[in-house]
Order: structure tokens, then C-alpha cells, then sequence
């Protein structure tokens, strides 16, 4: 797909159109035979709650009784991973620290590894234990780690839900144990699914594992024990890249699986299956319609900004910065072309301080806005004072006589020129 690039700028006092043509870079799924016929069409989920979404935008793209709340069985252990990824993002832990297990923890029921009490295991080989075996006992030993208690854990596990707009979860536990007043949603699930593998992408290294191996580290001695993994399909579907099963007898089969298609990655949700065969097809449905329906354009914005020209500054000019890259997901299979254009002002006045939005680059596809990218002050620049003019002018006036002498541009239009915008 043929993308343009448009730019308005001026220099000094004379406004000059200036365009050129410069790569957004984007990407469009490809539609396989297989894919096309699912293409258009809803896709076929027979559980009763589900929910498609797109991880890079938050959109959501299917939904089936999204917001009813139900028990989630062990899909809880997104949170608990989430937690965890923050503490080590936050240097509160390291993968390599070493872990003693409580009795508390080495008593959990359900689905395990059978840690034992005063056991000694890593940070990353507890990680791997959830990720790839579902393991509560792994799972309260992280809580009581972090927190100090799971108590304490499942209580920042409900701040946690609350900032990310989780309005119909409650966690009880840290590892999903049917409990009184512990549930969740399609919706909710999607938002922490999204949190974790948005923000913290190293979780797919460990998603991904099939089998392997840990030693239990024990006073009577070391043994093996094999991992493996809950989540059937990231060997039945080729794109899939993780994430968390559940089952209990009360919540049923549930999911929240991740797959990713050139660049379009995708958070499939199910809740309540009847089976774990139900809720993989379930799941491999809204990821064939999802990848057969929807398009991804991604500008990274690593294109360099102009300089623009400040006014009463200690600086003459201002660096600009763009506050993220953009994504925008089509859903409409439209053709046709993504513009981008960069609306900025001739010049700006000091005080400036760092961050403070200046313009925006607006992206359009066939003449329609599809969303914007805020362009961000580079650095801060205070209001001009007596020395910061005295300079300026003494600057000026050898900047000026080196420019006559050489019969060169002004320096100003040549850095433009530097920036390709000619």
C-alpha cells in the first residue's frame, strides 16, 4: 500500500508548502484461502462469555456477554504474573534471587509443581512454574515475596484491577481457587492481558515454553521435575504466542490466549467452555476472523523533526520530539492511502518547558481523520535574559559575516535541508 507523506512548514517569514514523500511504515495481514472464508463473517464462539481485542490499540473487536462476571479459575494468575513483571521492572526483584518456600505456600492445592516447605527455588524458575504449569504453590510463594503475605498481595492485586479500569473483578486469591466473591469478565481479563504483554513483552519467552525441566532443591536432595504446558495452543495454532488457561469446576474452561500475525497481535478471551476442546476452537475462531478482517498501520515516527524558531527564548530554536508512535487498526479492509501531516506553528514564545505539547502529526486514510500523535517540546528553554541577548548578537553578527563571505544559504535553511524536507 502506497503511503504519502505531507508536511507545512515555514521559514522565516515567507510560508513555504513544503512536500516530499517519505516512508510511514505499515503493514497489512495477508489473507490466506483459509482465511478468506471466515472473512466478513462473525466468528463462531459457542461459550457463553468471549471477547476479541486488538493488543496494540485496545480495540476491541468481538464480544460475546463481555462484562458478566464469573469465576476465572487459574486465568487469575495474569495478575499475579503482572505484579510480578512490576516488581521486577521496579528492581524490587531479580530473576535470580532465591526463594524460600512457606508452608503456606507448599500446601496449596489444585494445580502444582509440589514445592516443599523450606524448599529453595529462583525468581525465573517460579515464573516458569506459573507461566507453563499453572503452579498455586509457585504462585503464593511470588505473593509472599513481593507482599509479604498473599493477603497482602491479593489486596494490590485489587488496586492493581482498579487503576486499569477493571470494574467488574475481584480477586480473593492470588491463584484462582474457587472462592467466594472472586470473578471476572471477558472485558477485564483482556484489559490485564493487554497490561501484561504490552508492557512487559519478556513474558512471551516464557508463554511460549512447551516443556522443560526444574530441579527441586530439597534438604533430602535434588530431583527433576518436568513443566508442561497448560496451554495446548501454542501447539495448535501457529501464531500463538501465550498466554493463561483456567479450569475449576465452577468457573469451567477458560482462556486468554495471544497470537500475533505479521503485525497485527491479537487477546482472545474465553470464559465458561464446556471443554478444553471447546474453548481452543473458540479461540482459534476469533484469531482467524481477527487476522482475515483486520489491517494494522504502525508509524514508528523515527523520522527527525524540525527545529522551530522561538521567540523572547534563551534559544533561538526549539528541538521537537513526538510523544509515541501511532497505531491504527482497520477493521473495513479499506484500500487506499494513510497521510500524514504535521501541523506545527511558524514559532513559539518562552517560557518553554520540556513536553509541552507544540503540535501534532494527523494521520487520514481517503481524506478521513483516523487519529493523531502529540509533537512534544525536546527540552525546556527559560525566557531570554540580558546575556543570553548579549550572546545571541554577538553570535549573530560572526554567524552573519561567515555567511556573506562564503555566499552560502542561512544556516537556518540548511538545516531543513539537513532534515529533508526539500
Amino acid at each position: 500500500m502506497k503511503i504519502r507523506l505531507k508536511r507545512h512548514f515555514s521559514v522565516f517569514l515567507a510560508l513555504l508548502l513544503l512536500l516530499c514523500t517519505l516512508p510511514v511504515t505499515t503493514y497489512a495481514t495477508e489473507i490466506s484461502a483459509s482465511d478468506t472464508e471466515t472473512a466478513g463473517s462473525a466468528p463462531s464462539v459457542t461459550a457463553p462469555c468471549a471477547l476479541l481485542m486488538d493488543a496494540a490499540t485496545g480495540t476491541i473487536l468481538y464480544e460475546k456477554n463481555s462484562t458478566e462476571e464469573r469465576p476465572l479459575a487459574s486465568v487469575t494468575k495474569i495478575m499475579t504474573l503482572l505484579l510480578i513483571f512490576q516488581a521486577l521492572e521496579a528492581g524490587q526483584i531479580h530473576l535470580e534471587d532465591t526463594v524460600t518456600i512457606s508452608e503456606h505456600a507448599a500446601g496449596m492445592g489444585g494445580s502444582q509443581v509440589y514445592l516443599e516447605p523450606n524448599e529453595t527455588q529462583t525468581v525465573e524458575t517460579l515464573i516458569k512454574c506459573i507461566t507453563v504449569a499453572s503452579a498455586n504453590d509457585a504462585c503464593v510463594a511470588m505473593a509472599e515475596l513481593i507482599s509479604g503475605s498473599e493477603d497482602a498481595f491479593v489486596q494490590k492485586m485489587n488496586e492493581t484491577a482498579a487503576s486499569l479500569g477493571m470494574t467488574h473483578t475481584n480477586f480473593v486469591n492470588c491463584c484462582g481457587l474457587d472462592a467466594d466473591n472472586h470473578y471476572s469478565c471477558a472485558n477485564d481479563i483482556a484489559l490485564m492481558s493487554r497490561e501484561l504483554t504490552v508492557n512487559h513483552p519478556t513474558i512471551f519467552d516464557y508463554t511460549k515454553i512447551w516443556q522443560e525441566d526444574i530441579i527441586h532443591h530439597t534438604a533430602r536432595g535434588d530431583s527433576a521435575f518436568t513443566l508442561s504446558n497448560t496451554n495446548h495452543l501454542i501447539k495448535q495454532y501457529p501464531y500463538a504466542t501465550g498466554l493463561k488457561t483456567g479450569f475449576t469446576s465452577k468457573a469451567g474452561f477458560c482462556l486468554s490466549a495471544t497470537a500475533t500475525k505479521d503485525s497485527l497481535s491479537l487477546i482472545a478471551v474465553v470464559m465458561g467452555a464446556a471443554s478444553s476442546k471447546e474453548r481452543i476452537a473458540d479461540v482459534k475462531s476469533m484469531f482467524d476472523w481477527g487476522f482475515a478482517n483486520c489491517r494494522v498501520y504502525t508509524d514508528e515516527n523515527q523520522d527527525v523533526l524540525p527545529d522551530i524558531l522561538v521567540s523572547r527564548g534563551s534559544q533561538s530554536q526549539l528541538s521537537l520530539q513526538y510523544e509515541s508512535a501511532f497505531h491504527y487498526l482497520d477493521t473495513q479492509n479499506t484500500s487506499g492511502e494513510l497521510e500524514k501531516k504535521l501541523e506545527l506553528p511558524d514559532r513559539v514564545e518562552a517560557p518553554i518547558q520540556k513536553g509541552d505539547v507544540i503540535g501534532k502529526a494527523v494521520y487520514t486514510l481517503n481524506s478521513e481523520n483516523v487519529g493523531s500523535v502529540n509533537i512534544l517540546a525536546a527540552n525546556s528553554i527559560p525566557l531570554l535574559t540580558l546575556k543570553d541577548a548579549w550572546v545571541q548578537i554577538v553570535s549573530r553578527f560572526f554567524l552573519n559575516n561567515s555567511n556573506h563571505s562564503s555566499n552560502g544559504e542561512p544556516s537556518v535553511a540548511k538545516n531543513y535541508c539537513s532534515h529533508q524536507y526539500f
